[in-house]
């Protein structure tokens, strides 16, 4: 089975479509998946019947996995035994009826709208050379509703100052136009003004020593804004883009603009900010009205 996870990998590699951290995600979890298979002494992939795939479902609620991750997982093995079945190395593919656990979606955290010219002021009045990047890499997340990969990658060439949009490179390598704000604008020129020459001159984000700006250092300042303006529990960059999102559809924005905008394939996935939204007119109506 070893043998047949990296053909399928080095397949989906060469494949238009896949992100590097997708394969990396398909590439864990079935790595996860094949470690328990040999300790149970199933090298085999015809000797992996539904009986395994049962087990190997008990192996991860033991572990007190999220049902989200467990889904995942699921999906990761689905997409490999669908690929062994085309390439005829098992005859039937078992696991393509097997259902995934029930999720009770969770309604994403979200900054108030008020907070964040506070974590703006917050940033401004550090004392640290990078504090304008800073500064920009927050503002298109949130003004963009961005992801962090797809703020990283920015290049110089997809911001357009003139018609005040970003082309943006999205998950399965598609591009969507993205629009900004007069007050992005201001900020972005700020950070252009003091950003460095080096080496990764074409990217947007570049640190002071002209080092090219990553996830994982992004993270880390965004959690140490984060966790001095806010008791949020979670302080990752995703954040800012529910929070976009979610206060775009408070102020009445399409929902379909929505989408749009953050380059979701399918409606049902905006759709849990409209959730966000209705929990904010119902504790409205409940401080508000006689009635509640």
């Amino acid at each position: 089975m070893k043998e047949i996870i990296q053909s399928y990998l080095k397949e989906i590699e060469s494949t238009k479509g896949y992100s590097p951290l997708t394969i990396k995600g398909y590439s864990e979890d079935l790595e996860q998946f094949h470690q328990f298979c040999s300790s149970i002494n199933k090298t085999e992939i015809k000797l992996i019947n539904e009986r395994t795939i049962k087990q190997y479902l008990v192996y991860l609620n033991e572990k007190e996995l999220e049902k989200s991750s467990i889904s995942r997982k699921l999906s990761s093995i689905r997409r490999f035994f669908s690929y062994a079945f085309k390439k005829e190395l098992i005859d039937k593919n078992l696991i393509a009826y097997t259902k995934n656990p029930k999720i009770k979606r969770k309604l994403p955290e979200v900054i108030p709208e008020n907070l964040y010219s506070v974590l703006l002021q917050t940033i401004y009045s550090e004392d640290h050379k990078d504090k304008m990047l800073h500064a920009a890499v927050i503002e298109v997340l949130y003004g963009c509703s961005l992801r962090i990969s797809e703020a990283c990658s920015l290049f110089i060439k997809d911001v357009d100052f003139s018609s005040s949009i970003i082309r943006v490179l999205g998950k399965g390598n598609k591009t969507r136009i993205v629009p900004f704000g007069e007050k992005s604008k201001i900020i972005l020129n700020e950070y252009l003004k003091q950003r460095p020459l080096d080496k990764n001159q074409d990217y947007l984000f570049l640190k002071s020593d002209g080092a090219r700006v990553l996830s994982n250092y992004a993270y880390r300042f965004v959690h140490k804004y984060l966790s001095k303006c806010t008791d949020l529990k979670k302080k990752s960059p995703h954040i800012f883009r529910h929070s976009s999102a979610t206060h775009m559809l408070n102020h009445g924005a399409d929902l379909t603009a929505v989408k749009e905008i953050l380059g979701h394939s399918n409606l049902s996935t905006t759709q849990i900010y409209t959730q966000v939204s209705i929990e904010r007119l119902k504790n409205v109506y409940k401080q508000a009205h006689p009635k509640s």
